[in-house]
């Protein structure tokens, strides 16, 4: 017996790492395996033994070996006063060793050691509290739905995201509230078939507000759907074979790629990979038809190699004999994106997502496999500096045939160690910027099974807006359409409802808000050029560049987290900057890329923008500077709380110094990151306005100076200069009859 004790100090004094239970989250476990332990408060604790940790834990396990047979001894006996003498003797043992150890394991039902002090379960939230009891995302939503009450309660509220929606009400009305539901879709690749689109354009005016609204990621989303007619609006898109299961909630959301149809190996190869990704991560319990189309499964049959893929469990990937053999019970900590995208075509925002893939293709054009960028997100909470936007960052390189176990890797790391305590924290940007990359990519390699190669060269980033008219590839012409904000209202969607049914059109949606008419014939190209025209649909050259590449989320009235405006104040906002540019100077194909949004989400990712404008406030924003129009850098915060009548004030003295201290073909991001934060505030705050010059007579506008002064008068009643309203003139003119190119 004194031989087996010495034996086991000795082991301990060797690995100190036994006996020890990790304090941070170490995967799933279920509330049901907490152990009962009992505690004594603390009364000393030695300053020598403080310093040795290592020997108290042999001793530790010495005094838990004595304790254990002493233990075993009165129950072999089942002697009354042996029990009372052991448990005397070691409340006596436990007083002197350790105030704080668990009771005896005999009156706690265990004898598995755990650290002192450690709390056996950890903190979770609540959301993952509704999740493990939901019966995989049922209960009670299945309930709730049949009541006869407008809303839902808070458990159903955050299992209804998983199904593809959002409760909302509309905040511009006082007193009670109207409750009314979001539905998002779900369509890799932003592919939308003829049929989706027509019957999307249906329930917008049958059950929704009248409008339709393109998202940031490739979606539609449909506004205003009562609770009553929730059941009909949902089946009616999985029967127009739509679909949107993930949508929203803590599993992958859409997945994006690259929405122009081009017929080229690495497109189609990259849209191929973006729909298998999205297939593989597909929740499979059945939940969502359970309650929508009472369990009948209206979905095509999936490639051989996804549903392999996703049964693999060579690495220790699955939860075994589960319906949801990659999510388990509790899913993700949080929300989770992925895009895919070919090298310089940076339409996806491939940064800002979780999993950044790109197709890596020989000197033929033909696919051989895959860079991985990791760590992408833009949320984030005002005034703590410990939530921020991220950028993804290079993971690995994976062969073509290996890209559906990697991505299953990753997601499963952040599955098994994401933070599930506190959603703020629990993207996988903080995982990765808590362990650091190489860390990260160990873990992943171990459920991946290999070793990642080092990333490929790739060429430069550009953004790709699709606008125009274009060459598929194959005979066929596509024509992507700017839609300020992805809002499709009134005679907008008049005609395109009018295009798409008349010429049996499937579309695209893009990374930007914007939709692409796919698969069009030469010979429609005249007519449909005119009917689209027609319906203020117009070619790229007539939308101001500030538009083309502004973006802003919904925000009010319906979503219950914006602060300030951002759809409904960005047409003003960018009319407001086309007035600073004419001010001081810059030519209007000039642009910056502006993003705008209600709270500090960043659903329109304004943290890549040149200029960005964040709600922190009624009529009150931050502005975030040094984004590039390319979406590879990430803009840092300029000031707060910046009151929206207040634009100009800050705008005029940037644009200005823009114009005349950049380098050549400088952007504006580039510019503000070269000059540093200190100095753009110090522009702003000693700004003076424009100085003024000499009087100068445009000959080219005016021809005499009796002219010039007339239009002058009437330039300043509008605080603008003469040539900048004689512009204004000529651009509308040119605008409003449709055969010219403004310039």
């Amino acid at each position: 017996m004194t031989t087996s004790f010495a034996a086991a100090a000795a082991a301990v004094a060797k690995d100190s790492s036994i006996l020890t239970v990790p304090s941070s989250f170490s995967g799933l476990k279920s509330a049901s395996t907490s152990l009962l332990l009992c505690k004594r408060p603390q009364l000393f604790r030695s300053s020598a033994a403080a310093q040795h940790p290592s020997l108290i834990r042999a001793v530790s396990t010495v005094f838990f070996i004595f304790k254990c047979v002493f233990g075993y001894i009165s129950v072999i006996f089942n002697s009354f006063n042996s029990l009372i003498f052991v448990h005397i003797f070691l409340l006596i043992v436990d007083l002197i060793k350790n105030p704080t150890m668990p009771c005896h394991p005999i009156f706690t039902g265990t004898i598995q050691p755990v650290k002192p002090d450690a709390p056996v379960e950890q903190k979770r939230s609540k959301v993952e509290i509704i999740k493990e009891h939901s019966n995989f995302i049922r209960y009670p939503l299945n309930e709730e739905l049949l009541t006869d009450a407008p809303n839902i309660n808070e458990s159903a509220i955050q299992l209804i995201k998983f199904h593809g929606s959002y409760q909302q009400y509309n905040r511009d009305e006082r007193g009670g509230r109207s409750y009314s539901f979001m539905l998002r879709t779900k369509n890799p690749c932003g592919k939308v078939s003829n049929q989706l689109y027509l019957a999307m354009d249906d329930l917008a005016d049958q059950f929704g507000i009248g409008t339709l609204r393109l998202t940031t990621r490739q979606t539609f989303q449909l506004h205003g759907v009562l609770k009553k007619d929730l059941k009909t609006v949902m089946s009616t898109i999985i029967k127009s074979m739509g679909s949107t299961l993930g949508a929203c909630g803590d599993l992958n959301r859409n997945v994006l790629a690259p929405a122009a149809p081009i017929h080229r190996k690495d497109y189609l190869f990259a849209q191929e990979t973006a729909e298998n990704i999205a297939a593989l991560l597909t929740p499979q319990s059945g939940f969502y038809y359970d309650m929508w189309v009472d369990g009948e499964k209206v979905m095509s049959a999936e490639p051989p190699e996804v549903v392999k893929a996703r049964n693999d469990n060579s690495h220790g990937t699955n939860f075994t004999d589960s319906p949801e053999p990659i999510y388990g019970t509790q899913f993700l900590p949080r929300k989770f994106k992925i895009a895919v995208t070919i090298p310089g075509d940076n339409s996806v925002d491939l940064f800002t997502n979780d999993i950044g893939v790109v197709v890596v293709s020989d000197a033929n054009g033909e696919p051989q496999g895959f860079n991985l960028y990791v760590g992408g997100g833009m949320g984030r909470t005002h005034r703590m500096e410990n939530t921020f936007p991220r950028l993804a960052e290079p993971l690995g390189y994976v062969p073509k045939e290996d890209i559906l176990y990697a991505v299953k890797a990753i997601v499963v790391t952040q599955r098994e160690n994401g933070r599930r305590d506190d959603r703020r924290y629990s993207r996988m940007k903080y995982l990765i910027s808590s362990w650091g990359i190489e860390k990260f990519r160990t873990v992943v390699e171990g459920y991946y099974g290999k070793k990642f190669q080092p990333c490929h060269e790739l060429p430069k980033w550009e953004f790709e807006s699709y606008l125009g008219w274009h060459e598929q590839g194959d005979g066929g012409l596509f024509c992507g359409l700017h839609v300020d904000s992805g809002r499709i209202k009134g005679a907008m969607k008049t005609t395109l409802r009018e295009v798409i049914e008349k010429y049996n059109l499937n579309v695209r949606i893009t990374p930007n808000q914007n939709i692409i008419l796919c698969d069009i014939r030469q010979a429609w190209k005249r007519p449909i050029t005119t009917v689209l025209a027609q319906g203020g649909l117009l070619q790229p050259r007539y939308v101001d560049p500030l538009n083309v590449t502004a973006m802003a989320c919904p925000a009010m009235p319906l979503c219950p987290l914006a602060i300030a405006e951002a759809e409904r104040g960005i047409p003003d906002i960018l009319k407001r900057v086309r007035a600073v540019f004419e001010k001081v100077g810059l030519k209007y194909k000039e642009s910056v890329v502006i993003r705008i949004t209600g709270c500090p989400n960043g659903c329109a990712r304004p943290y890549m923008a040149e200029l960005g404008l964040v709600g922190d406030g009624p009529n009150s924003y931050q502005f975030w500077l040094g984004g590039t129009p390319n979406q590879t850098t990430l803009a840092t915060v300029f000031k707060e709380k910046v009151k929206i009548h207040d634009l100009e004030k800050v705008l005029e003295p940037l644009f200005y110094h823009w114009k005349r201290k950049r380098l050549a073909k400088e952007s504006f991001g580039e510019f503000t990151n070269r000059m540093g934060k200190e100095k753009m505030l110090e522009l702003v705050d000693k700004w003076e306005g424009i100085p003024q010059g000499p009087s100068q007579y445009n000959l080219k506008l005016f021809a005499d100076k009796e002219t010039y002064e007339k239009v002058d008068a009437i330039a300043k009643l509008q605080d603008k200069s003469a040539q900048q309203l004689a512009m204004e003139i000529i651009r509308n003119f040119v605008a409003s009859n449709q055969n010219g190119k403004i310039e």
